[in-house]
């Protein structure tokens, strides 16, 4: 039995461990369509971003060992989307199936509802990534569309699955003020 995990801000010590996370799914799978692998520059860079815009970047910790992390940012950067989140989330590759994913993406649900977002949407490459489809499914997201053939990664074209969450009152109710 895995030691338990610990769900808490990322830090800026987390860095080196993101960028070893990120850099693996760039370089070697479908769920960025990124094809260089960022520097710890850059991502340093890109939490801060996230973080200064108001927006939850968390991670998951196990025995001292940063195992995964997730974000929410803009869907969009023209205001009527400002209630909308995109999330992201990246697991360790010697954690995928370790239950990480099922821990983090309920707490930045949880982060990004108490913001007072209403949508989150998650963007998935590729059609054929059923633990991250499954994954968004048992929380609640519902497929609203397949953008096929949208990248070129790995020698070949990849779709792009689009998911749905609706977070706190989603459209049922006009929000009072800018989330946050």
């Amino acid at each position: 039995m895995s030691p338990p995990l610990l769900i808490r801000d990322s830090r800026d010590d987390d860095i080196p461990a993101i960028t070893r996370i990120y850099g693996y799914h760039v370089l070697n799978g479908l769920a960025s369509f990124e094809e260089q692998a960022p520097s710890p520059e850059e991502m340093a860079r890109r939490r801060a971003d996230v973080l200064a815009k108001g927006y939850p970047h968390i991670a998951a910790e196990r025995d001292g060992k940063l195992v995964g992390y997730a974000y929410a940012s803009a869907y969009r950067p023209r205001p009527a989307y400002r209630y909308s989140v995109e999330n992201s989330i990246y697991i360790d590759q010697q954690d995928r199936r370790g239950g990480v994913g099922s821990v983090l993406l309920p707490a930045l649900i949880a982060r990004c509802t108490a913001a007072g977002f209403r949508q989150m949407i998650a963007v998935i490459g590729d059609s054929a990534n059923d633990a991250s489809i499954g994954l968004h499914a048992k929380f609640g997201f519902r497929t609203v569309g397949t953008l096929a053939s949208i990248g070129w990664k790995h020698g070949r074209w990849v779709d792009s699955v689009l998911m749905q969450l609706a977070l706190g009152e989603g459209d049922n109710t006009t929000p009072n003020a800018a989330p946050g």
